[in-house]
């Protein structure tokens, strides 16, 4: 098959009809039947040469040329594509390296073979720009909502059409009773757009969060105009969701904007999601308060907050303890991903005999090392005294507001208090010293005999040993295993010594070390504060 002067204009318009089919630029398609054509030249030619084909945009007509390049002499490999500078002079006035030589060939006849491999080379071309044009259009759209057909279902995946492409709504991520057949509408999340191999894949999601925040950014009006901001959703797709508001306009209540008339809005949401049930908390700054309101419709008696474990006790009268934790844990398990905080419930009496046993273990302690009666014992407790640090050096008119307590007792309790601390330090450095603990880390500033003899106990006996220690390993910490948070214990946990304090205590050690520049340190300090200041 020959390109004649009868099909050339045809070239033009199978190109126009082809990119208008695939809504893709119809340049590309050009592109790709000038490569076609120029492959099948050289299969006629020779592999080899270096042979270029340029359709005319206007007339449609294919120019053949081959194309050889200059090169030095010992570098001269393909003789089809390439000639010495002494080759060209018969071609070029002034050869130089890199020059090229272009001459016009006759165009090819194609045979069934070579015209079936320029119809796959343009195939592909088309399908690459397609999904190119795809990705384009998909990608700036993850995020948000969108409205599709149902085309078919595949092992329990969903495929849907959404106009000029397709996606895929997983299994896990249906809501568990749906059930779709095809030309069903179906309104999904689009939570992800990939670019794979076979092509751009568009993952939808009915379950995520996200889905459920951006349902009521198209309900209420006052979400979309940020009057009301969504803080926090946490969700048992298909069951049960909670969801955190706050509104930055005092005269309009977030619940109540969230409700609307008559609950006309959140119910068009629980009408989207297959009846799921929704808890609207208004949110706040304040944990302990938010995480009360998280807790609805149980009643809390107490909350203690531990910021640095991310853990948070709540108390709650007995008869409310199932209504806390609900069915199966759903209560307490949304409020815990709607605060982040891993949540423990317990009734008062549990509460009470916990209180009880730290009460009488403190007790035993100040009358085992300080030679005290019970009473005396459990005044100490009493006025909040938790350790022999506290008594030991705290200011002297605070154990003086103790009944029976005048000056004189108030300095035997503080010498008792410190001769036992002084003699545990002098055992645990002993021990230290047995185990192998070297004067570099004795001496370092900021660890006490105890601390010192902690480390030994697992193999830590110089300053470089603790200069190569991690912060949590210190501290200790929280990792996430299969989705369950798992405590994971520091060397220096049990003296109440911090994540920033450990951090602060590694850090020295290194810059005595000379492992780190203490001017870069503190260049480093500045920026961080400088970008805490501009945040």
């Amino acid at each position: 098959m020959a390109i004649t002067s009868a099909n050339q204009l045809e070239l033009l318009q199978t190109a126009e009809a082809v990119a208008r089919e695939k809504m893709i630029d119809p340049g590309l398609v050009v592109d790709a039947m000038e490569e076609s054509l120029a492959r099948a030249a050289k299969s006629r030619y020779g592999a080899e040469m270096d042979i270029r084909v340029s359709i005319d945009r206007k007339t449609g007509r294919a120019t053949f040329t081959r194309v050889r390049t200059v090169v030095e002499d010992d570098a001269l490999e393909n003789y089809q594509a390439e000639f010495t500078v002494e080759q060209a002079r018969q071609y070029l006035e002034d050869p130089k390296v890199g020059d090229q030589y272009v001459e016009e060939i006759p165009p090819v006849e194609m045979g069934r073979i070579a015209a079936q491999g320029a119809k796959q080379v343009i195939l592909q071309k088309v399908r690459e720009a397609e999904r190119d044009r795809q990705y384009e259009e998909f990608k700036d759209r993850a995020g948000t909502i969108i409205n599709g057909v149902v085309k078919r279902e595949e092992y329990g995946n969903v495929i849907v059409d959404v106009g000029r492409g397709e996606a895929i709504l997983r299994r896990n991520e249906k809501i568990g009773r749906e059930a779709y057949r095809p030309n069903d509408r179906i309104r999904c999340y689009i939570k992800d757009v990939r670019r794979e191999q076979r092509g751009p894949q568009i993952f939808l999601s009915r379950t995520a969060p996200e889905f459920m925040a951006e349902l009521f950014k198209m309900e209420v009006p006052e979400i979309y105009d940020g009057i009301i901001e969504i803080k926090a959703v946490a969700r048992d797709p298909g069951s049960r969701a909670k969801i955190a508001v706050i509104s930055y306009d005092g005269g309009i209540d977030p619940v109540g904007a969230c409700v609307g008339m008559r609950g006309s809005r959140v119910q068009a949401v629980v009408n989207e999601l297959q009846g799921e049930k929704i808890d609207i908390i208004p949110w706040n700054e304040d944990v302990p308060t938010f995480l009360v309101n998280a807790l609805q419709p149980a009643e809390v008696s107490k909350v203690v907050l531990d910021e640095d474990a991310e853990r948070i006790e709540v108390v709650v009268p007995d008869e409310q303890l199932s209504l806390a934790i609900g069915r199966r844990g759903q209560n307490v398990r949304l409020a815990s991903q709607l605060t982040g905080l891993d949540i423990d419930i317990m009734t008062e009496e549990e509460e009470s005999a916990r209180r009880q046993k730290e009460f009488e273990e403190r007790t035993k302690l100040f009358m085992d090392t300080l030679d005290l009666d019970e009473f005396f014992a459990q005044l100490l407790v009493a006025e909040g005294f938790t350790n022999l640090e506290e008594v030991g050096y705290v200011e002297i008119d605070e154990l003086l507001v103790i009944d029976g307590v005048d000056d004189d007792t108030a300095k035997e309790l503080q010498a008792r208090a410190r001769d036992f601390i002084e003699a545990q330090s002098k055992a645990a450095l002993e021990h230290a010293r047995e185990l192998g603990v070297e004067d570099s880390l004795v001496e370092f500033e900021g660890l006490t005999p105890q601390m010192i003899e902690a480390l030994a106990e697992d193999g830590i006996k110089t300053l470089e040993d603790f200069a190569t220690c991690a912060d949590w390993e210190l501290a200790g910490g929280w990792t996430t295993v299969d989705g369950e948070r798992v405590k994971d214990d520091g060397l220096l946990e049990k003296f109440d010594v911090g994540l920033e304090e450990a951090q602060n205590l590694v850090m020295t050690a290194r810059v005595l070390l000379g492992w780190v520049d203490p001017t870069e340190l503190e260049s480093g300090d500045e920026e961080g504060e400088n970008e805490e200041v501009e945040a």
